[in-house]
């Protein structure tokens, strides 16, 4: 099993009633879709700033994190293919998470 990062991008950070709705249906998406996949459902972020010993490479905005377990990039794809996040013109971005 594999375990991946999941991060949201490109959508403007809304109101709080939006987030709230927002949220909740995300809620009811991932437990019917991903089930026991799931290990952190995750959280918004706002970007604190960067932290580099010369030039920091150009930051990169990221809306939120998930974190989930699949066999496979390919099964970790199917999962979060009907991802609401997509439908409402977002993109997901899937990184996995290497054990060294």
């Amino acid at each position: 099993m594999s375990r991946f990062l999941i991060t949201y991008h490109g959508m403007p950070y809304p109101q709080t009633d939006v987030i709230t709705a927002t949220r909740n249906t995300l809620r009811k998406w991932a437990e019917r879709s991903l089930g026991e996949a799931l290990v952190d459902f995750g959280a918004p972020v706002l970007l604190g700033g960067q932290i580099a010993s010369s030039q920091p490479v150009d930051a990169v905005e990221i809306d939120g994190y998930t974190i989930i377990d699949a066999p496979s990039l390919a099964e970790a794809r199917s999962l979060l293919s009907d991802h609401p996040y997509i439908a409402l013109g977002g993109t997901i971005q899937i990184n996995e998470c290497l054990e060294l």
